[in-house]
């Protein structure tokens, strides 16, 4: 199946390669899941599985995972047992809005609710969640500069925020969409922060 692994430039390296989990009951059914412990699904193991697969055989300077167990148990799937824990990769405090989905927190607010602009009750802002993801990427920045490349393993908001904090503009991350088990690359173009690769999910497999 290496063939099926992703194709990257050579150009834009190194490469800051995110995954986001594999589909748990409440990212099925579009929960917000914050500090709840999920377990992934049926499908979502075979998500994460796959995730691997797009992953080919690169080798990692560093790959670093949320504490989640959907995120540890999608980089051990993904053939990354040694995934180091980074507290700082676990996903937006949802506050009083965790286990809600957006039209539950809309018909509750009375309006159309979005969580980048809107925010939440008791949980994070967008610049709290942009500012652990800097820290991050102060983590990884000594290993790429060393010309290797990162792996992270976490979150759908969480990767967001991440890429649209290394693009420079947190609030960017609303328009960047990211499914369950969906592997992603950041990398540089000319010494310009870029995306490489977006939301890329392979196909179920015979």
């Amino acid at each position: 199946m290496e063939e099926l692994s992703l194709a990257l430039p050579a150009a834009t390296r190194p490469h800051l390669v995110l995954v986001r989990h594999g589909e748990t009951e409440w990212s099925r059914t579009g929960r917000h899941t914050g500090a709840t412990d999920v377990p992934l699904t049926d499908e979502g193991r075979e998500q994460a599985r796959r995730a691997g697969i797009a992953l080919g055989r690169r080798e990692f300077g560093l790959v670093l995972t949320s504490p989640r167990q959907r995120a540890r148990d999608t980089a051990a799937l993904a053939g990354h047992p040694e995934a180091e824990v980074e507290p700082g990769l676990v996903e937006w405090d949802y506050g009083e809005y965790e286990g809600l989905t957006t039209p539950e927190i809309s018909e509750q607010v009375g309006r159309p609710w979005l969580l980048w602009t809107d925010g939440v009750p008791g949980g994070e802002t967008l610049a709290e969640v942009a500012e652990r993801c800097r820290d991050v990427i102060d983590r990884v920045t000594p290993t790429l500069e060393a010309g290797e490349d990162v792996l992270l393993f976490a979150h759908s908001h969480l990767l967001r925020v991440f890429a649209a904090t290394w693009l420079g503009e947190p609030m960017l991350g609303r328009s960047l969409y990211l499914g369950t088990g969906a592997v992603s690359v950041l990398g540089r173009e000319h010494g310009n922060p870029a995306v490489v690769k977006w939301n890329i999910i392979l196909p179920a497999l015979d």
